[in-house]
């Protein structure tokens, strides 16, 4: 299984990007995907995440209001539409899938849930 974060960039306060996270591997809707960030000299934190199949979303009481997850199964891939950006959304992007079809969703970014990363997508908002 591989994971492909893409979409990041360099954009003012009030911005938007849109994230993308493509899977490979197969049964892509039965598994739960998330995003995390880690900003310079922090601990990776949960951003995102979306459910298996039906994709239920989950967000930190950061982003809510600000941040959509979505999910396209038939292109096994996930989105992060970010709006209104602020500058301490700048960070490190990276998607992350669950190691188990069904599993529940964890908001730790250390649990053994999530068995698969991306390699990270940089995210730059200026004041």
């Amino acid at each position: 299984v591989q994971l492909q974060a893409c979409g990041g960039g360099s954009v003012q306060a009030g911005g938007s990007l849109r994230l993308s996270c493509a899977a490979s591997g197969q049964s892509f809707s039965n598994y739960a995907v998330a995003w995390f960030r880690q900003a310079p000299g922090k601990e990776r934190d949960f951003v995102a995440a979306i459910s298996r199949s039906a994709g239920i979303p989950y967000y930190a009481d950061s982003v809510k209001g600000r941040f959509t997850i979505s999910r396209d199964n038939a292109k096994t891939t996930v989105y992060l539409q970010m709006n209104i950006l602020k500058p301490e959304d700048t960070a490190v992007y990276y998607c992350a899938r669950s190691r188990f079809q069904f599993a529940a969703i964890s908001t730790d970014p250390s649990s053994s849930s999530w068995r698969y990363w991306g390699q990270g997508t940089q995210v730059t908002v200026s004041s």
